[in-house]
């Protein structure tokens, strides 16, 4: 079982959605709320809405999360069950390596900033 205590700071990230389900708008479609988080702290390093099909949005988060330490880590963790083929495109393009791992080994990572999510907003409607 993976624990944060097995990593070291910014050496590895995991990319994660905060949502359950898409989060809905009347004017702009759906959105993910993804998140990058440090596996050795659990801090969480950035988090944007990514409509599907927007790299720029990926770009900007990978580049937001490496303004904490002025560099990327060696390794981007995501779970086997999201679907952002522009994160792990992007991530590779920036010479991350990405592992995808299901989603219930990482929960010891992410379980607590996804309950926290899910107690402020709730569903997923913004109108």
């Amino acid at each position: 079982m993976l624990h944060p205590s097995q990593f070291e700071i910014n050496a590895t990230w995991i990319a994660f959605k905060l949502n359950d389900a898409p989060i809905e708008t009347a004017a702009d479609g759906d959105f993910e709320l993804i998140a990058i988080m440090d596996a050795a702290s659990c801090f969480i390093l950035s988090s944007g809405l990514v409509p599907a099909g927007q790299a720029m949005e990926v770009k900007r988060l990978l580049k937001q999360a490496s303004a904490h330490k002025k560099k990327l880590p060696k390794m981007l963790y995501v779970p086997t069950e999201l679907t952002a083929p522009n994160l792990k495109v992007e991530a590779e393009r920036q010479k991350l390596t990405v592992v995808g791992i299901p989603e219930v080994q990482l929960l010891v990572f992410i379980g607590e900033a996804r309950e926290g999510f899910k107690e402020r907003v709730g569903g997923g409607s913004f109108q």
